[in-house]
């Protein structure tokens, strides 16, 4: 799995390491974004709530996916530990172009041991469609409030998952198909 990296500005207060990798799985060929975190004795994990839609996920522990191809279009994912999720589409940086409704609701489940936690969070595969590129990232929060903030590549002086330079994933043809 790819290693994400915290920002300088925000270490981590325990938490080592977090992975992050998109899958397609076998049979109906879902795909699936997957966290894996390692260090987590002050992690913060919000309780499952139910599946729904819900801003601000990103004030706590939640994985974020962006998808970008051509032009300056994209569209975020956020998959919180809770079971909440929320879409976006963008028509450039940070500009909103409206709530994305995902063919089918993110299912989300994570599973939790002594020293690692595993957030996945599956998608309908329609949701890739013409992306071609991905930004992996992570907010964590650990005790106290204290967030950190992952990603694959971190472009800027302060954290910015939106930075199109950090959408450095591409995605394989094959899960396009």
């Amino acid at each position: 799995m790819p290693a994400l990296h915290p920002h300088p500005e925000s270490p981590p207060l325990a938490v080592e390491s977090v992975e992050a990798q998109l899958i397609r799985l076998p049979g109906k060929g879902a795909l699936m974004a997957r966290y894996r975190i390692t260090g987590i004795g002050r992690l913060v994990i919000p309780e499952f709530t139910g599946r729904g839609r819900e801003d601000d996920l990103w004030k706590h522990s939640c994985g974020e996916v962006f998808l970008i191809g051509e032009g300056d279009r994209y569209r975020e994912f956020n998959f919180s530990p809770s079971g909440r999720w929320a879409a976006w589409d963008f028509a450039a940086y940070r500009k909103r172009a409206g709530d994305h409704d995902p063919f089918d609701i993110p299912e989300i489940n994570i599973r939790t041991g002594d020293t690692m936690a595993v957030l996945d969070a599956k998608l309908d595969p329609r949701e890739i469609g013409d992306f071609t590129r991905a930004g992996l990232s992570m907010v964590i929060e650990e005790e106290g409030g204290h967030l950190s903030y992952w990603a694959l590549a971190h472009p800027g002086a302060r954290p910015d998952f939106h930075h199109p330079d950090g959408f450095t994933f591409d995605i394989p043809e094959a899960m396009r198909a």
